[in-house]
């Protein structure tokens, strides 16, 4: 009877171990305090970065803003991560350096994306594979500005 029990045990064991579930983090470790800390008007970038470290990316068009990003995961088995929490830290900063704005943001900017079989869609014209690569053989230059062509059936253009 004992020998039973211990394996029951050691089974259901083995059984809990592959249904487990993972918690994961990826990027920044957010400290609230420290955050709350920053303000605007009164920090700049060299104290920002002493607080908060150096941010998880940059402003890709501008140099002004700082992200740190950090999200928490959770998974069953081998399942895909569901993201649990995540916030979003935007630091602004002005021309001179300081800071003007700092935005939190969490979960509302998760977008789940779906793709469609193994293709994208797109509006317009279905041409075959032949058509894409043999299709304008002979139609460059052999027409006056503005008239019809494969590519415009209708013309339109004013001939300037």
């Amino acid at each position: 009877m004992k020998r039973i029990a211990s394996l029951l045990l050691i089974g259901s064991a083995l059984a809990a171990s592959g249904c487990a579930r993972v918690r994961g983090h990826q990027g920044y470790l957010a400290d609230q305090t420290l955050i709350s800390g920053i303000q605007p008007g009164i920090d700049n970038r060299a104290s920002v970065e002493k607080t908060l470290g150096r941010p998880t990316f940059g402003g890709q068009f501008d140099a002004k803003d700082w992200y740190y990003i950090s999200r928490e995961t959770r998974q069953l088995a081998f399942s895909q991560p569901k993201p649990v929490s995540q916030q979003i830290l935007h630091v602004r900063f002005d021309a001179a350096g300081n800071v003007a704005a700092i935005d939190k943001t969490g979960m509302e900017k998760i977008a789940s994306i779906h793709p469609i079989k193994d293709k994208t869609p797109t509006l317009g014209r279905h041409r075959s594979f032949f058509q894409e690569v043999f299709g304008n053989i002979g139609t460059v230059g052999s027409s006056t500005p503005g008239a019809a062509s494969q590519d415009n059936p209708t013309g339109g253009g004013d001939g300037t």
